[in-house]
């Protein structure tokens, strides 16, 4: 078996950050012959199902070959060093970058000039995760947009509003997660706010006024004042609660997805998540009322960080026209809507709670919005969390693409539970990650 690194790949392109050639137009006509798709296969939800077929309508004398699995690293390496790559990959937005930098990824302009794709109609944290080097790189798709998840019991038994959990003004969060927070024995019984920051301290650094990489994706920001004092406050908020150790395995108790989840039993009174908890939420236990409330800079200004999924087409597709083809039908707005109208259908029949999907499409969302409130009434408790879970889609962003965005991730994570879990102050750790984070970079582009 042979081993193939992403190094490896360093003489399929440049990562100088040089435009991308002009690409000629494809014939998106009479498609036929082989489509071979990486990381998207025929076994997925019912929403994935629904897209599958319609895009396969769209090209009868295509012959689709989409293997169940998700996108492999070492398959996709494999097969491109072997010159038999697929012609779509469906994968992380994290993982864009790498493979762009490394010339393994076609830039998608013949394919957005060719079907006529309007680029704007995405969000504008779907389109920064799929540029790269000025060029668009993918298609994207099935964004997680993030708010503020308040439960309104648990506030309430505090006697506080769900308004009171507000980013805006820092101080004033750690006095509420104080009084939400709750402990036995030395030991926490309730979380009062989870700040998530494991998962998104990209966030907590834009609110205040930082950023992880620059736009370009090529310089590390990591140990800057506004990095540095988001770490540090998110400590404080842990702290309040327990401290790391205690907090953390107090948390991994937690079972979010049945119907003991910590909204239904009390055991969490707000935190920040990405929209599909309020999915999960709706299906397991309907009848809990949460609030959703913006998560915002500390001016006041709504942000919403996303990531999701992007389709791209390999160097050395054979059937690049039919991958277009297939990448364009599975983002339009037309297909997401069937999908919804198709869940809707299925979810009154199984007696959950439809709560939207949010694709990355703007037109799509709104579509889809308009149906969920034909169908709900304004008194419902989702109604509420689910529109402003779509509200907050025009002031979305995502991390800028870097040739080493994997590598960027880990160290700021890294970073994080080095100081949450008291390790290190938030100065030593970033001022690490900075170091480790712009290596990883230099190297990639080198």
């Amino acid at each position: 078996m042979v081993t193939v690194t992403a190094a490896g790949l360093t003489a399929c392109g440049s990562g100088s950050g040089a435009g991308p050639a002009a690409s000629p137009a494809l014939n998106l006509g009479k498609l036929s012959g082989a489509l071979t798709i990486m990381g998207f296969g025929t076994n997925g939800d019912d929403v994935a199902q629904t897209r599958y077929k319609i895009a396969k309508a769209a090209m009868p004398k295509v012959r689709v070959s989409a293997p169940n699995g998700g996108f492999s690293d070492q398959s996709f390496l494999a097969a491109e060093a072997s010159g038999n790559p697929p012609d779509l990959v469906y994968l992380s937005a994290d993982k864009l970058g790498t493979y762009a930098a490394k010339g393994a990824l076609l830039p998608m302009t013949s394919c957005v000039r060719s079907a006529g794709i309007n680029m704007s109609v995405f969000s504008p944290g779907a389109r920064q995760e799929v540029t790269y080097g000025g060029a668009v790189y993918g298609l994207p798709e099935f964004t997680e947009d993030t708010t503020v998840i308040v439960n309104d019991s648990a506030v309430a038994k505090a006697g506080l509003q769900p308004s009171d959990v507000s980013t805006s003004n820092w101080s004033g969060l750690l006095g509420t997660t104080r009084k939400l927070a709750a402990a036995s024995g030395g030991k926490p019984t309730e979380i009062g706010f989870d700040p998530k920051v494991e998962a998104l301290f990209p966030l907590w650094v834009k609110a205040n006024g930082g950023e992880i990489l620059s736009a370009n994706g090529m310089k590390a920001e990591l140990n800057s004042r506004p990095d540095v004092q988001a770490l540090a406050f998110t400590k404080q908020l842990v702290d309040a609660q327990g401290g790391g150790n205690k907090f953390y395995s107090f948390r991994n108790t937690l079972n979010y997805f049945g119907s003991n989840n910590p909204i239904a039993t009390g055991q969490l009174a707000a935190t920040v998540f990405q929209n599909w908890f309020y999915q999960v939420l709706g299906s397991t236990t309907p009848k809990v009322k949460v609030t959703a409330v913006p998560f915002t800079t500390r001016s006041g200004q709504p942000i919403d960080f996303v990531d999701g999924q992007v389709w791209a087409i390999p160097k050395g597709a054979k059937n690049m026209a039919a991958a277009c083809k297939w990448a364009q039908v599975m983002t339009q707005a037309s297909t997401w809507l069937a999908a919804a109208k198709e869940r809707i259908a299925l979810y009154k029949r199984e007696h959950y709670v439809f709560t939207g999907l949010q694709t990355g499409n703007q037109k799509a969302d709104a579509a889809i919005a308009a149906l969920f409130k034909a169908q709900t009434p304004s008194s419902s408790p989702w109604y509420q969390p689910v529109i402003e879970a779509y509200n907050v889609e025009k002031d979305s962003f995502a991390m800028p693409v870097s040739p080493a965005s994997e590598a960027v991730a880990t160290a700021w994570q890294q970073a994080v539970q080095s100081v949450v879990q008291g390790h290190a102050t938030p100065a030593q750790a970033l001022n690490q990650a900075q170091s480790q984070a712009q290596n990883a970079i230099d190297t990639a582009k080198a």
